[in-house]
């Protein structure tokens, strides 16, 4: 084991962490800086033959320890975790949209917490976030999942069936606007306990809108991709998808409907509990 002391944590430590995380994330991460001082953290490599974790100490806030993640250690996390699924979409076009392994896991995690027993999801994809929810409902739970792909469910509905949850996920095929506003019309407001939104970035504050609207007071609603690959903090990027989300983000934060912590798991997730 050897250790060393460095000053300078964002040129040396995390650089894919920097790439993405937005100023706020930053004492999460031990990179913010006191006025006045330069702020000193100790780091411990431990080596072995196939692994070589970092964990950095920042003595300013408490001794937070943080790991960095290798890729040994990322494999470790995928290990039993919807393999299949996940290794049949990486090879079809347009896999980058599966969400990683540890969203799927955070979701399902956030539907036990909640005791969930409805949900909805918009943007399906092949079925990867939505085959987690489905796996930790109850039996009597329902997902509508909805995907306008039909190409993409046939992928999803198949490992349903290989699961056994087919029974909990009722598929919607078509446009999630037309499918919530038709929910909304058949007197379902308020009913659902949990939401994941994971589609069109140009029409996130619409699904927003109509999910906030279906899901019930003390429910959850996920929106994924809230840190665009990073594009959020370059002023130079403005095409329409990166200024869509970073208005909504904004639009997000000013929410009084709503209590938010904007997390950097994957491509960045937003949490939003409903008042």
């Amino acid at each position: 084991m050897m250790m060393m002391r460095i000053t300078n944590l964002e040129t040396t430590a995390f650089p894919r962490l920097l790439s993405f995380a937005p100023a706020r994330f930053y004492t999460a991460f031990a990179f913010a800086r006191r006025p006045r001082r330069r702020n000193s953290f100790l780091f411990t490599t431990s080596c072995s033959t196939d692994v070589s974790i970092t964990i950095a100490t920042d003595h300013n806030y408490g001794n937070k320890q943080v790991i960095s993640v290798t890729q040994t250690l990322y494999d470790y996390l995928l290990t039993n975790i919807l393999r299949q699924l996940r290794e049949e979409t990486a090879t079809m076009r347009g896999s980058q949209m599966q969400v990683s392994p540890d969203q799927a896991q955070l979701l399902a995690m956030l539907v036990q917490i909640l005791g969930a027993n409805r949900c909805i999801e918009v943007g399906v994809y092949t079925g990867y976030s939505s085959l987690a929810v489905a796996l930790v409902l109850p039996e009597s739970g329902i997902l509508v999942a909805c995907e306008r792909d039909i190409n993409s469910l046939q992928v999803a509905k198949k490992y349903y069936q290989q699961a056994g949850v087919s029974h909990k996920v009722d598929v919607r095929h078509g446009l999630a606007v037309d499918t919530l506003n038709s929910m909304l019309e058949n007197g379902e407001g308020c009913s659902y306990d949990f939401a994941f939104v994971d589609a069109e970035k140009r029409m996130y504050q619409e699904y927003f809108e109509l999910l906030l609207k279906l899901v019930r007071v003390g429910g959850v609603i996920v929106i994924d991709n809230v840190l665009w690959h990073g594009k959020l903090a370059d002023p130079m990027v403005n095409d329409k998808k990166t200024e869509s989300i970073r208005s909504f983000n904004k639009a997000l934060m000013d929410d009084e409907r709503v209590t938010i912590s904007m997390v950097p798991v994957g491509d960045g997730m937003t949490i939003c509990r409903k008042r």
